[in-house]
């Protein structure tokens, strides 16, 4: 079986929620290889789903939306992202599992 590959695109929100969260690991709390280990967990976890992004449940939400999200979790945060025309996963957002995300997406 072939797997398909999904074009890739990412909203800057997205890279917004990553630095600020990368910032806050590596600077605030002074953990800079514990930054780095994410990031690299985030882009490992984004590229292994590029090719089943809709193989996945759909995340529950409340609202009608036209594009379902997906949701990726990665140690403490979740990535979110939707699929376009079955054909691009773009990434929306990045957030912290703490957080009240309901109102984020």
């Amino acid at each position: 079986m072939i797997k398909k590959q999904y074009e890739l695109q990412y909203l800057s929100l997205f890279y917004d929620d990553l630095q600020q969260k990368l910032t806050y690991i590596g600077e605030k709390l002074r953990n800079p290889k514990a930054a780095a280990d994410l990031l690299d967990a985030v882009e490992k976890a984004i590229l292994e789903r590029s090719t089943c992004a809709e193989s996945f449940e759909p995340y529950p939400s409340t609202r009608n939306r036209e594009n379902p999200y997906y949701a990726i979790y990665v140690k403490n945060f979740v990535v979110y992202y939707v699929v376009l025309d079955h054909k691009i996963m773009e990434i929306r957002r990045f957030l912290y599992k703490g957080q009240n995300r309901w109102d984020m997406l």
